[in-house]
């Protein structure tokens, strides 16, 4: 069941009317999400407002998530996380798969964000991690924190810093990093750092 004006009261007919795409009801993307219906309402406002069709194409979407890095270029990155939110890879993001994704990266468990974080890396999704996919991905994240950042960045470090953390994860050396290797890494360092912070 679609949104409807007794959703968000402050829709007019006007603005209804000129939405192509009809998000599911609250009480379903509240069930798929960790979000409440006051939560998910106040963002379907903003997604509207930002987005009066529905739907996000990926220009858009770049030309919106560029305004958070203005000191460096976010538009691979952009690219790259606009591919992993548009689930069925149609070139737009549905209100659904925005919602589901941040809920993901927002609420959901250490599982839950690998799991999306392997997604976003496998970006021919065949369901494996190249090295030449983690770099990329790397490479894109140095580019939007600018050449500027503080300590100052070399231009190998985004590939040295793949060098590293891929021979971690390829367990078994044969050149690709599955979501079992991916997931018990991420798991390893991130147990460590947790252990880390606790003893400090």
């Amino acid at each position: 069941m679609p949104l409807t004006p007794e959703d968000d009261s402050s829709d007019s007919d006007l603005e209804l009317s000129t939405v192509r795409h009809q998000p599911e009801g609250l009480d379903q993307l509240q069930a798929q999400t960790k979000f409440t219906r006051k939560e998910l309402q106040s963002l379907y406002r903003g997604f509207k407002n930002e987005c009066p069709s529905g739907l996000v194409d990926e220009e858009t979407f770049k030309t919106i998530y560029s305004q958070f890095f203005p000191q460096g270029d976010a538009t691979t990155y952009a690219h790259f996380l606009f591919n992993a939110f548009d689930i069925d890879r149609n070139g737009s993001i549905r209100f659904e798969d925005f919602v589901i994704g941040l809920s993901v990266l927002l609420r959901g468990s250490v599982t839950e964000k690998l799991n999306w974080a392997f997604n976003l890396y496998d970006i021919n999704k065949d369901g494996y991690i190249t090295k030449e996919e983690m770099l990329a991905i790397m490479k894109s994240i140095y580019d939007m924190m600018g050449r500027y950042t503080y300590p100052c960045v070399r231009d190998e470090a985004p590939s040295e810093h793949v060098d590293k953390f891929f021979q971690k994860m390829d367990k078994n050396r044969d050149g690709v990093v599955t979501i079992e290797e991916f997931i018990e890494t991420c798991q390893k360092v991130t147990h460590f750092f947790t252990q880390t912070r606790e003893h400090m």
